[in-house]
């Protein structure tokens, strides 16, 4: 574990260091607070007390598209400047690297949606008594484990590519195949509808955390689509080392 933290410490530095970090996050933190100024204006305008919600789907919706740029360059960079040989031959194992890459990049992640805490505050001021804290508390503990999977996805596309622009298009159109998912009222074959719905990236966020719900089902969704992503990625890693 020791150099899975070294590698993360050294990634989540990296991007205080690099202008497309910056970027992404001005971005993502400027149109989260314009919908959020739009949405309180309508909800005023039609005399009701708005909830969190109109912070939570912007903001993982908006994950969507901010994850693959910031995932991007994680392992592509290396394989493109030559350094991942340099990492397989020191004393590191493939799924430490891979790891520790995930690690340092959800660690980022997480202080931009750390960030955007500043708007349920001001939220919570302007509602009277207050917002609802149960939807706050589970959509944000939701967009964690949201952030996990998108990261780890990122992690896994970065490792088979060499060029950072063919993973960020590669990545953004797996996510939004997985975001938007889901049977077709007129398809037939329960079995293959139900797990066309299960795979859905979206059910499991706005049917329960969305909602103020914690499901144990919609937890191990993510975390296994995190598992499985670092395991993949390790493979990919593992495959380039005996090329």
């Amino acid at each position: 574990m020791r150099n899975v933290w070294t590698i993360a410490r050294r990634e989540y530095n990296l991007y205080f260091m690099t202008p497309i970090a910056y970027a992404v996050s001005f971005m993502l933190l400027l149109i989260l607070g314009v919908l959020f100024y739009l949405n309180l204006q309508y909800a005023m305008s039609q005399l009701y007390a708005p909830g969190i919600q109109i912070v939570l789907g912007p903001l993982v919706f908006l994950l969507l598209f901010a994850t693959p740029a910031i995932t991007m360059r994680l392992l592509a960079d290396e394989h493109r400047m030559g350094t991942i040989e340099l990492l397989l031959t020191s004393p590191v194992r493939d799924w430490e690297l891979v790891v520790g890459k995930w690690l340092g990049g959800w660690l980022f992640l997480l202080t931009i949606v750390a960030i955007t805490w500043i708007y349920p505050l001001i939220l919570n001021q302007l509602v009277d008594p207050g917002i609802d804290q149960g939807p706050l508390i589970t959509g944000y503990l939701g967009i964690v484990l949201i952030s996990a999977a998108l990261v780890a996805i990122g992690v896994a596309v970065s490792s088979l590519f060499n060029n950072q622009i063919a993973v960020y298009f590669v990545n953004l159109g797996l996510l939004l195949v997985l975001w938007m998912l889901m049977a077709s009222p007129q398809s037939v074959g329960g079995g293959s509808n139900e797990l066309l719905n299960y795979l859905n990236f979206r059910n499991h966020f706005y049917d329960t955390f969305y909602a103020g719900i914690i499901d144990v089902q919609d937890v191990v969704y993510y975390l296994s689509i995190t598992a499985l992503s670092l395991f993949l990625g390790s493979v990919s890693v593992e495959t380039r080392r005996w090329r």
